[in-house]
């Protein structure tokens, strides 16, 4: 029975993915009902910590890009990328891996992607080169980030609250995450800086330049940000924004501040304290309209997220939690022997869930379950993100659209598409890094 039920719990996983955002969670939830009703497993609380950082970070992120605060962001970035054109390959990744460090989530690179690619494309570089590359940094610094859910989740279940490590901090956490994935970015950057035919050797991109209506697109459009004046308050908005992020990791820094009659607050609670806090102040200082909060992408897409992971988690977590006790002597003993196995049980289940927060919060519990050291999990944390290998993320699919030179694409063959080397080396080197640095860190 818990064959076909992981059969089944494969089964709605993929069902999911092929609608894709709300789809994945209301399917999950349909996945859900059959296990608890027909394979008769008792089901488990809800990812509602996880459910609420997102809804926290994402509202704050949200007021920030209403109140012009984003788009601020993306001039600065912007001036970086035209001043530096020849080296937009190395820039573009780097930039967009800090602005998901920053925000907490991937989706700003909507905004980013057709300027890195109007960089690259004005200056004779292969638009793949940067793009591509740029659009997994996007999704790697997810696991160095303070404020992502997945991070948090990790310090809530394997600090004081689970007992494995007290003493782990969440700068414990991110001086090993961000160290090894922006190495990694770094790799996949170089990589990307030599890959593929130049522009006038690639047949793609020189029979767009036969059709007028590409040949317009690609030799008049221009994509930029920098002809719009933006109010003071936009700067306002990103200065308070960053002061929430210093306030968070100053908090998680000294545990002596949160701990109220001798008992410290978690830090996935003040992460949700103070994103809304900061939310209130950016909404108060910039006199944002909240009506205009709900409209921008990254509310839109952080929502979706979290009704995504709403799905996924409790219906993967019912399963495993129920399936663990005949897991303990087959698979357990083998990722005791090889605890590097792991992360390919971390890859294969982001392939399929498209979320690094819901991959955590399926996974983590089970690699607690076998006995892995915190370091080992934290160390492997970069494997998180495997959602690159089949291209139906919607970030990666974007990439291929805005690619106006058509060198960005999903290949004949499906998997041969522009993400899949980048991602390969990116993830893996974070992963062995993660591992190395964990080892001397925690």
């Amino acid at each position: 029975m818990l064959v076909m039920a992981f059969l089944f719990l494969l089964l709605m996983l993929y069902l999911g993915s092929r609608f894709g955002g709300i789809g994945l969670g209301v399917v999950s939830g349909l996945g859900l009902l059959i296990e608890v009703f027909i394979f008769r497993m008792p089901p488990t609380s809800p990812p509602i910590t996880v459910m609420l950082i997102i809804m926290a970070v994402v509202t704050c992120a949200s007021i920030l890009e209403a109140a012009g605060g984003l788009k601020y962001m993306l001039q600065v970035a912007e001036r970086i990328l035209r001043n530096n054109p020849k080296r937009i390959s190395i820039l573009g990744p780097i930039v967009t891996y800090t602005m998901t460090v920053m925000l907490g989530t991937g989706h700003a690179v909507y905004s980013i992607m057709p300027i890195i690619g109007d960089v690259a494309l004005k200056n004779g570089i292969r638009p793949e080169r940067a793009m591509a590359s740029s659009s997994v940094a996007s999704q790697m610094g997810i696991t160095a980030s303070p404020i992502s859910a997945a991070v948090v989740y990790y310090l809530s279940q394997i600090g004081a609250s689970h007992g494995l490590m007290p003493e782990l901090t969440l700068m414990g956490i991110l001086m090993v995450t961000i160290p090894s994935t922006f190495c990694g970015t770094l790799l996949l950057s170089l990589y990307s800086s030599r890959r593929g035919k130049e522009l006038e050797d690639d047949p793609e991109y020189q029979r767009r330049l036969q059709d007028p209506l590409w040949r317009d697109k690609i030799l008049n459009t221009t994509a930029t940000t920098l002809g719009e004046t933006l109010p003071a308050s936009a700067r306002n908005a990103v200065l308070l924004f960053l002061l929430a992020i210093a306030s968070i990791v100053f908090v998680a820094m000294f545990p002596a501040i949160r701990t109220i009659d001798g008992k410290a607050i978690p830090m996935s609670v003040i992460i949700q304290m103070m994103m809304l806090a900061f939310g209130g102040i950016i909404l108060l200082a910039t006199r944002t309209k909240a009506q205009t909060v709900p409209e921008g992408v990254v509310f839109k897409s952080g929502m979706v997220a979290a009704i995504a992971i709403f799905g996924i988690a409790w219906m993967s977590d019912t399963y495993f939690q129920y399936a663990m006790p005949a897991f303990e002597a087959g698979i357990i003993d083998i990722v005791r022997a090889y605890p590097w196995t792991f992360a390919f049980a971390l890859f294969i289940v982001s392939v399929v869930v498209n979320s690094q927060a819901a991959t955590a919060r399926m996974m983590l519990p089970v690699g607690i379950a076998m006995g892995l050291s915190p370091a080992i999990l934290i160390g492997l944390m970069p494997a998180t993100y495997g959602y690159f290998f089949i291209p139906n993320y919607p970030s990666d699919i974007a990439t291929c659209n805005f690619d106006m030179s058509g060198t960005t694409r999903i290949g004949k063959y499906y998997f041969n598409h522009s993400f899949m080397v980048p991602g390969l080396i990116g993830v893996s080197s974070a992963c062995v890094i993660g591992v190395t640095l964990a080892g001397i860190i925690l």
